[in-house]
């Protein structure tokens, strides 16, 4: 079997990384790209035994015939396939079962690939973890490799510290230390190696998931869910309409869907068809009759089959043409994971329609953002660093022409040359900060979220604490922004901040010297700005300030103290999320 040429560069990737290093690395390939054909390649190329992990049986399966067709048999030691062999010059192994008989696995093995690897927890007492850390005894010098198509997890962050490209990842806490090969999907459509896909918001009805809140780790609550789709029985019945209409052109159809009971509400609409042809897939669904389904919707015997939260990995179905996603995800992995059940190329299979009747609103062919989405409306962006010059992605608004709006990064993912005097070579993580707040110790710029002092380990007051001890005292007012006005008055730039009774806290500006100009820079458009990082017009008049307004952001608080006939500004809050910004009593 020929590999592809990018097949082959990662594999080439995994060899240099591993001859001068016992690193642990990532390859990163699309779904559908081939991923079982790479790990076969490398289990036969390898000098020593070679151990391949997955977390289901489907992948286990995958993988041992792809390396069977390249090399020796491998031998599979999996507890839903009946088969429990832990020796041998490969062993495809499932996670679960490896990890719960570590004895078994008492030879030495100089490579450990885990497929889907963005699954992988860092917490010591996972079953991944338990079973590398069992298996460094037997071999110090083992070198691990992961494999996945989506190397980032919704409060985890990026699975790497560093990429290869010189972007900064996880530089805290992540599972493996570098990035050596990534790929993305837009190539390997234009080649035709994936089906073209055909992606559309909701064409007949489309569900809105703007009233709900995601957790850290993206999901979406069950209940919150359920209420909100009882109140939408009307979209779901036109949904489905409409999707059983375009079946009639299409071979096979995914549905995903948001909740159980939701599921079986698609499920009855479903059957009311005069020839019934679907089928359900959760995870209370027995293995046995879950393998019966998938078996006879991979013979085309169903046309339709409903899952909830199963079928995103491990789950190969070619001639898959018509994916309906009727689920909210504030992951671009997962909206791609589902999107990928498509792209398998099939015979006579052209194309894969999509339809996104969540609103999800993710673009396909962007890369992963390293933070989670902080609107339905924010797009990736790409912001210059302007000490080190790196070329960042973060979420963004654009207008109508794509110029951006505003940028919500933080810091500069770019890696930089250490300090001369620095003993480490290693590439280090720029310190430019597009959004921070100071340490009142030794004023070192720290992360927005952060409680503790990169610099000097001092803890950083929390804001609501710091705004409680100072409101305790007399002569200050905290002033909640609902409004910002820019207006000219005696050529004087005047901001005026109004809340929610109306009442208002003005400052002004006069710009006939350049230090007044570069004051009111440094007091108004610094922190202000809603692109951080980026260069601004310089302002010789007021009327300039005030047809660029949209470049400003609003305070969420004022704090302000009392002097003898004002008010005093003495700090600005923006990006707050504490109880003041919605506690208006």
């Amino acid at each position: 079997m020929q590999l592809r040429d990018y097949q082959q560069d990662s594999v080439n990737a995994a060899i240099r990384h591993f001859k001068h290093s016992n690193e642990t690395a990532v390859i990163v390939l699309p779904t559908g790209a081939g991923k079982s054909i790479v790990i076969a390649e490398l289990a036969r190329i390898a000098n020593g035994n070679v151990l391949v992990l997955t977390h289901v049986k489907e992948l286990v399966s995958q993988n041992a015939e792809k390396v069977g067709l390249l090399t020796a048999e491998a031998n599979i030691y999996s507890a839903g396939l009946n088969q429990k062999k832990a020796n041998g010059k490969t062993v495809v192994a499932s996670v679960q079962s490896a990890a719960r008989a570590l004895d078994q696995f008492n030879q030495a093995f100089s490579l450990v690939i885990i497929d889907e690897c963005h699954r992988v927890s860092n917490e010591k007492t996972s079953q991944y973890q338990q079973l590398l850390a069992h298996l460094a005894k037997q071999n110090p010098s083992i070198k691990v490799l992961g494999l996945t198509a989506t190397p980032y997890r919704l409060g985890m962050g990026w699975v790497y510290r560093h990429h290869y490209h010189g972007k900064a990842g996880n530089v805290d806490d992540p599972v493996f230390e570098k990035c050596i090969f990534e790929l993305p999907m837009r190539p390997l459509i234009k080649q035709g190696f994936l089906t073209q896909p055909k992606i559309f918001d909701g064409l007949s009805a489309q569900y809105d998931f703007n009233q709900l809140t995601v957790s850290d780790n993206g999901h979406f609550n069950e209940q919150q869910v359920d209420s909100l789709l009882q109140h939408q029985g009307r979209a779901t019945t036109a949904i489905i309409n409409q999707v059983i209409q375009l079946a009639h052109q299409r071979k096979g159809v995914i549905v995903f869907a948001a909740t159980v009971r939701h599921a079986e509400e698609i499920m009855a609409l479903l059957n009311k068809q005069p020839a019934p042809s679907a089928a359900l897939i959760t995870a209370n669904t027995p293995h046995v009759e879950r393998d019966d389904i998938i078996s006879t919707f991979k013979s085309q015997q169903l046309k339709f089959i409903v899952n909830v939260s199963v079928l995103t990995t491990g789950f190969d179905a070619p001639h898959v043409d018509l994916i309906a996603i009727l689920r909210p995800t504030a992951s671009v992995s997962l909206f791609q994971q589902m999107v990928g059940r498509g792209l398998r190329l099939a015979p006579d299979k052209t194309d894969c329609l999509i339809i996104d009747y969540a609103a999800n609103g993710f673009d396909l062919y962007y890369p992963e953002v390293g933070q989670a989405k902080p609107n339905s409306k924010s797009v990736p962006v790409q912001v210059h660093c302007p000490v080190c010059e790196f070329a960042n992605t973060f979420w963004g608004l654009v207008d109508n022409d794509g110029d951006i709006i505003e940028h919500f990064g933080r810091r500069c993912q770019g890696l930089i040359e250490p300090e001369p005097v620095l003993e480490s070579n290693k590439l280090q993580q720029c310190e430019f900060r597009f959004r921070s707040k100071a340490c009142p110790d030794c004023g070192a710029e720290n992360d927005i979220a952060a409680r503790v002092c990169q610099s000097c380990n001092s803890t950083l007051i929390d804001p609501d604490k710091h705004l409680k001890q100072v409101l305790q005292s007399q002569h200050h007012h905290l002033f909640k922004c609902q409004q910002m006005q820019l207006s000219n008055q005696d050529n004087k730039l005047v901001v005026t901040y109004i809340d929610i009774e109306g009442n208002d806290f003005k400052q002004s500006f006069k710009f006939d010297t350049p230090a007044q100009r570069k004051a009111f820079y440094a007091a108004f458009v610094l922190p202000h700005t809603r692109t951080p990082g980026m260069l601004h017009p310089t302002y010789a008049t007021v009327d300039k300030v005030i047809e660029d307004k949209q470049r400003f952001r609003m305070p969420n608080l004022i704090l302000l103290k009392k002097q003898q006939r004002f008010w005093k500004q003495v700090e600005l809050f923006f990006d707050y999320q504490g109880k003041h910004k919605i506690d208006f009593s």
